[in-house]
């Protein structure tokens, strides 16, 4: 099967970013990675790969359970039903270290299929196995994970010890994590945030005082706008019942339930529930001031429009997220609770320092979607560079298996390969053969 050697160069490089559907984030960044790479005029042809798909491509899954795999975890986020994912974590990492054999063998498969030039994951978890099993199958083909989180949640979760790729850390802690487990400098790159779609760099010109009358706020008095994600979140009602008097743009995702909830809801101050919405940024620059979880991108998205924070951080905290409240504290960005019951002392707090949470956030200079595209151009450039000059059309052909077939070569494999072989990834030690 064909594999890498120095492509053609009328040849469009193949870029894969894998994704999954857990808790938006990951498709929402994958998405926002591929309208920047779009927008440059990179000559890559993108593929969003969802992992899961990969994995399930006939969806068993669903048909035994009539879910998706990851409906129950995102039911559980609209909830609120976190406290225990912490457990739940080092549990489901045990389950994927038993299936870690039967993981590989399915990537090898879609990796010889799909023949990308570059893998991109912005995924936790499976970073093992989808590394080792491109190790295998295609050697010289670079690995990049793209740490979607703003630190690692060591061990396994984002960055694995010994092997050899690339990292894309939107935060100096994470970067700091990788290079305490042996990465190398030159594998390590920094980013200036994280990932925000691009169109929360876009200028939009409008009367702010007539939008805010338009939707029946008051334009002389704050907004908050609150949002926990893309599933909304049970504290919302606590926070609309104890903010009546405050103006609010509640912001509740897919959970049209709660949205209903929160409209009946009675309150002296004028508010806007809103849905599932598009244009998210839009209404975060009607907004003075932000409140939800320390989600990656809800918080980033709301420093970027220039919103001052509240985030609660209490044992309903997701581990992944656990670190962004003490990065608030640290950049003075906004206010950290640990409950919503205390949200309208929160509030005055922060409407009281105002000016000086708003010179916090102007500091900040997030570029990270428009950065990464360059980091992966120099990760491809250097990859041709290392790659052997086979001659012919600047491609090899690949075969794993037991005996080489004829005009087959059997060629070494690199030292993360053959690990990942011992660990049983092909049904035990398979060689490589080229031509």
């Amino acid at each position: 099967m064909p594999a890498r050697g120095p492509r053609n160069t009328e040849a469009m490089t193949t870029v894969d970013l894998i994704y999954f559907n857990a808790g938006g984030g990951h498709r929402a960044s994958a998405l926002a990675l591929e309208a920047a790479i779009r927008a440059q005029g990179r000559p890559w042809r993108v593929r969003l790969v969802n992992l899961f798909e990969v994995l399930d491509p006939r969806g068993r899954y669903r048909s035994l359970t009539g879910m998706g795999p990851e409906d129950l975890y995102n039911k559980r986020l609209a909830r609120g039903w976190t406290i225990a994912l912490g457990q739940e974590l080092r549990l489901f990492q045990a389950f994927l270290r038993l299936a870690h054999p039967r993981l590989v063998r399915q990537l090898e498969a879609y990796w010889l299929r799909a023949e990308p030039d570059l893998v991109v994951s912005l995924v936790p978890n499976f970073n093992r196995a989808l590394y080792q099993s491109l190790a295998v199958t295609l050697p010289g083909v670079p690995y990049v994970t793209v740490l979607t989180d703003m630190a690692d949640v060591p061990p396994h979760f984002w960055i694995e010890r010994g092997q050899r790729q690339h990292f894309v850390c939107g935060t100096p802690r994470a970067v700091a994590q990788a290079r305490a487990l042996g990465h190398a400098e030159d594998r390590v790159h920094a980013t200036s945030g994280m990932i925000i779609r691009p169109e929360f760099y876009a200028e939009q010109r409008f009367d702010r005082d007539a939008e805010r009358r338009r939707l029946g706020l008051d334009p002389a008095r704050p907004v908050g706008l609150v949002l926990f994600g893309g599933h909304g979140s049970k504290a919302m009602r606590t926070i609309a019942r104890r903010l009546a008097d405050t103006q609010l743009i509640l912001v509740c995702g897919h959970n049209e339930a709660l949205a209903g909830e929160l409209r009946a809801l009675p309150s002296t101050a004028p508010r806007v529930v809103l849905g599932f919405a598009d244009d998210v940024a839009r209404y975060m620059r009607l907004a003075d001031f932000f409140i939800g979880k320390p989600g990656p991108g809800s918080l980033s998205e709301a420093l970027q429009q220039g919103l001052p924070v509240i985030v609660i951080d209490n044992a309903f905290t997701m581990p992944q997220e656990r670190y962004n409240a003490e990065w608030v504290r640290e950049m003075e960005v906004g206010i950290c609770h640990r409950s919503v019951r205390t949200i309208e002392r929160a509030v005055a707090e922060l409407l009281g320092r105002l000016d000086h949470f708003r010179a916090r956030v102007a500091r900040l200079d997030n570029r990270a979607v428009f950065e990464i595209p360059a980091i992966l151009a120099r990760i491809i450039d250097e990859a041709e560079r290392l790659r052997p000059g086979l001659g012919g059309d600047g491609r090899q052909s690949i075969v794993v298996g037991d005996t080489a077939p004829a005009g087959f070569l059997r060629v070494r494999p690199a030292p993360e390969a053959a690990g990942a072989w011992g660990e049983g990834g092909s049904g035990g030690v398979k060689p490589v053969f080229v031509r």
